[in-house]
């Protein structure tokens, strides 16, 4: 009587292998292994192939080897290379998994065990395939292109010749598939490469090579408006003024450029170089410096910075004065401004430590100034510039936009709410306010340190 435990199919199995010349087997398993060679010689070829560089192409070119000279050609018409690589590689592993399901079949097809022993076979066949005749080839042809090429040119070239005529029917038929499907394109948001320079460069860059290639990603994206000096903030001179008193203001500001306006700043009559005072600087009061002025270069608050840095460079001039849609004087910006959008702040002999005024009291804490631009709090606090797109409206200033979110000028001390920042109005004048405090966690508002006026 049988038990649970006898199991007669290896018995069988076995009867049915003695029955079969050992020919049989010899000549299916060296097939098996010559395909699964060339399985994986075809395989790490198409990273061979398509990993060469622009240089190592040419080298080919110039070769008197025969493998090189083969190269060359393969390369010449590169979607048919890999019509051809994707035919002969597909073709390979279906005589693979043919031969050795009819070899197992001619020897357990007909047991009763046939189908169990069939199952297995083919996901080992799966695997080995897998293994040896895509991952370690493709891995080997990564380290070592140019020779793994130069070994599979020739066997490549010979079955271009033979599958031409299928490679071109499969890439006729893939054109017209491509021309019929409409082409959709993804456009990368300035956020999505952010967070891709945020992954990419997490262990090999230092923070300031981070903030370097997002102020390159960004420059594109950001107006003039946004980097401005603003008109408040302007250091100019009445065209009026005697030589002896423009001397002295020009000694104070310690600036090499300064606009000079007639009357108001609203009409700039030019720009003053101080290094054409230089020799002058012995002449009388009466001294016509009007006759050194040049002329200012204008633009318009909405003008993208990466287009004004190309005029810079073109006009050969360092300031331009930012003018509102009724003409008036709305800003001032020099190249140093939109150079530091990519590098950062680029301090001189007559900068302080820092031209943007703020104090950083705790981790959640900062008092800034009003007239600090909203490019600049994000910078500093590391939120996200799109928060206040919505309610911002024209405002470029930290000051500007709690105007637009308390809709009237507030008083000192005066709290406004936004998302997760809450803003304190430390000091106001009766036009503008001068001095914020920002919490930047809500629920830390009642840790934070009391500011000091």
């Amino acid at each position: 009587m049988e038990t649970a435990l006898d199991d007669p199919y290896p018995s069988i199995i076995l009867l049915a292998i003695s029955q079969l010349p050992i020919t049989f087997y010899l000549v299916n398993g060296i097939g098996i292994l010559i395909l699964l060679f060339l399985s994986g010689l075809i395989s790490g070829s198409e990273v061979a192939f398509f990993s060469l560089s622009h240089d190592q192409i040419q080298d080919a070119k110039t070769s008197p080897n025969k493998s090189d000279e083969f190269i060359s050609r393969l390369v010449l018409d590169p979607k048919r290379l890999l019509a051809t690589i994707l035919i002969l590689n597909n073709l390979v592993n279906i005589f693979i998994v043919t031969i050795s399901t009819f070899a197992t079949w001619k020897v357990v097809g007909s047991k009763d065990a046939g189908g169990a022993v069939i199952v297995i076979l083919t996901v080992s066949i799966t695997v080995l395939i897998i293994f040896f005749g895509e991952i370690v080839p493709k891995v080997y042809a990564n380290h070592n292109s140019v020779s793994f090429a130069r070994f599979a040119a020739p066997l490549l070239i010979a079955a271009d010749r033979v599958l031409r005529p299928i490679s071109w029917f499969l890439m006729a038929l893939s054109n017209v598939i491509e021309r019929r499907i409409e082409k959709k394109g993804y456009n990368l948001s300035v956020d999505e490469i952010n967070h891709a320079l945020e992954i990419t460069a997490e262990k090999e860059a230092t923070e300031e090579e981070k903030d370097m290639l997002k102020g390159i990603v960004n420059f594109s994206t950001l107006s003039v408006k946004q980097i401005m000096k603003s008109r408040i903030d302007i250091t100019a001179i009445d065209v009026e003024t005697d030589f002896h008193d423009l001397m002295d203001k020009v000694n104070k500001t310690g600036y090499s450029r300064i606009p000079i306006y007639n009357e108001t700043v609203d009409k700039i009559e030019g720009i003053l170089y101080i290094k054409d005072l230089l020799p002058h600087l012995d002449k009388s009061e009466q001294f016509k410096w009007q006759t050194l002025l040049r002329p200012g270069f204008f633009v318009p608050e909405s003008k993208k910075i990466d287009d004004l840095f190309r005029d810079f460079q073109e006009k050969q001039v360092h300031m331009a004065i930012v003018v509102d849609e009724y003409g008036g004087t709305s800003g001032l910006i020099t190249m140093e401004d939109v150079i530091e959008e990519i590098v950062g702040e680029i301090n001189d002999e007559f900068d302080e430590d820092s031209d943007i005024a703020y104090n950083k009291l705790d981790p959640n804490t900062y008092v800034f100034e009003g007239k600090t631009s909203l490019n600049d709090f994000c910078k500093i606090t590391s939120e996200d510039p799109a928060l206040f797109d919505e309610v911002k409206r024209e405002s470029e200033s930290l000051g500007g936009l709690l105007l637009e979110l308390n809709t009237k000028l507030p008083h000192a001390g005066e709290k406004i709410q936004f998302n997760h920042i809450l803003f304190t109005v430390v000091a106001v004048d009766q036009r503008r306010i001068k001095r914020v405090r920002v919490f930047i966690n809500p629920e830390k508002v009642g840790q934070a340190k009391e500011f000091e006026d």
